[in-house]
């Protein structure tokens, strides 16, 4: 099991963040000539798996190259705290992150900035509504939508309240040792592990009979 697959929940709620912020009302950016100042939103950026760093770091930098510095304001890549269970039953504190593939950037939208962000290594597009030709087959052209203030505070807000996730590297058929609860010492086998509920099945050996108890990741190491 890898200690980064998205479980069936984080799935569905980062498709219903996703549909929500694609749906969302479009808020209408002012433009100097309007006699205001424009307006920074948060937009959502899909970038290649496993790149969100780098795109972070390469879009800070570009934005100051570019002179849109003032205009990029906000990179982010919301995160939650995780402990990874290693095989020798040690943990490590670590970060997961809320949405794999995806950044967050607060700007002002304009065509400038719009290529500053698209043309960054790695990026492969924000999330939007695709304006549809009006002849051809061709994929029409990704217009980005902002995201709303409900869903900024949603994604904000699960990354800092989220319970830290224990990630493990089990299997069907692994020997563990209980470490904590009232099976403590018991050795057993894996027979079915849960990753979405952070939960395990092992057999136990209790009065002499092999019996399946549930067991939560915290509560035991990977023996050897």
């Amino acid at each position: 099991m890898s200690d980064v697959d998205l479980t069936t929940d984080e799935i569905t709620e980062a498709t219903e963040l996703v549909t929500d912020a694609v749906t969302a009302e479009a808020v209408l950016e002012l433009s100097p000539a309007e006699g205001r100042s424009p307006v920074a939103r948060w937009y959502a950026v899909q970038v290649a798996s496993s790149c969100e760093k780098k795109v972070k770091a390469t879009l800070e930098q570009r934005a100051v190259t570019l002179g849109v510095d003032s205009r990029i304001l906000e990179i982010e890549i919301p995160q939650t705290p995780a402990v990874k269970l290693k095989k020798d039953g040690s943990r490590t504190s670590t970060e997961e992150k809320v949405f794999p593939g995806y950044v967050l950037v607060r700007m002002v939208l304009d065509e400038d900035t719009m290529m500053a962000v698209r043309s960054t290594p790695n990026v492969i597009n924000f999330v939007g509504a695709e304006d549809r030709r009006a002849t051809g087959k061709a994929r029409g052209h990704i217009k980005p939508r902002p995201l709303s203030r409900q869903e900024v505070d949603r994604i904000f807000k699960r990354a800092a309240e989220k319970k830290p996730v224990v990630k493990v590297d089990l299997t069907e058929g692994d020997q563990i040792l209980v470490t904590a609860g009232p099976f403590k010492d018991f050795q057993g086998e894996v027979i079915e592990v849960s990753a979405e509920r952070n939960k395990l099945k092992a057999l136990l050996s209790i009065f002499g009979r092999e019996t399946p108890v549930e067991l939560e990741f915290s509560q035991i190491s990977k023996q050897s």
